[in-house]
């Protein structure tokens, strides 16, 4: 089955799993309803739009560059409480990661995944790496994305995302798939959904799997299996991308 792959690169990332009111969290790679959620964007689906034909599709994330996770310390004040006398100052942290970049796989059928590669050179609505204001840089879209070879034959083989060599070997996280589903009730905003792996499988969960439109909040568990790359395996470019070149002068590289 063909797989799709884009680049989500940016100074500022955040992959929220469990995030609550004032503590923010963020994954240490894209979760899959963060990139779902930017792919919707760039097809210009709504929040209440099915997004069922998205959710199917399979999962696969290299990690090219880790990033260093940081924290965004805000405060507001004048806030009304529940109470609803007086009012009260909030702090929040918010955890993001700083200059990472993913190179990030989607199998599926091919019909569709050459609409989702379209939209992301046109994109319908602005896209963020998993917060509004994280804005991508260089743009997720990959001319030679789309590719015959599977999930993780397709994530192996691409070229390194950055200029220089990997100073280590590369993390490979890749959707486990298993059938049929158990489903269990968590909370009134969130249903999991248990897939019978066993713990034999050595695999990660990962509460990421929307299973209704976004408006509506509910996602469930996938499982992921994580495995390292060694960095002499990594192909590399012959000539850095344009786009590459770019950013580092716009950088001062």
């Amino acid at each position: 089955m063909p797989t799709l792959l884009l680049r989500l690169q940016g100074p500022m990332q955040s992959w929220g799993t469990r995030s609550r009111f004032d503590h923010r969290d963020t994954w240490p790679y894209p979760t899959k309803s963060g990139v779902l959620g930017l792919l919707a964007a760039a097809l210009g689906r709504d929040r209440e739009d099915d997004i069922s034909d998205l959710a199917s599709l399979r999962l696969g994330v290299r990690v090219d560059k880790r990033g260093v996770l940081r924290v965004d310390y805000q405060t507001a004040q004048g806030i009304l409480p529940a109470s609803g006398k007086g009012k009260v100052n909030v702090q929040s942290w918010r955890y993001y990661l700083s200059d990472a970049a993913f190179l990030v796989g989607l199998e599926g059928p091919r019909d569709l995944l050459q609409k989702v590669q379209e939209s992301l050179l046109n994109p319908r609505y602005v896209l963020y790496l998993g917060r509004k204001g994280y804005v991508p840089s260089p743009p997720p879209y990959l001319g030679d994305g789309l590719r015959d070879e599977p999930l993780e034959e397709a994530l192996r083989g691409y070229p390194y995302l950055l200029a220089q060599k990997p100073q280590e070997d590369l993390l490979l996280v890749l959707e486990v798939r298993a059938s049929p589903v158990t489903e269990v009730r968590a909370s009134p905003v969130t249903e999991v959904r248990a897939s019978p792996v066993t713990e034999a499988s050595q695999v990660r969960l990962v509460y990421d799997q929307p299973i209704a439109p976004f408006a509506k909040r509910r996602f469930g568990v996938r499982y992921v299996r994580e495995v390292l790359i060694p960095k002499e395996a990594v192909p590399l470019r012959s000539e850095p991308a344009k786009e590459l070149e770019d950013v580092d002068q716009q950088a001062g590289a």
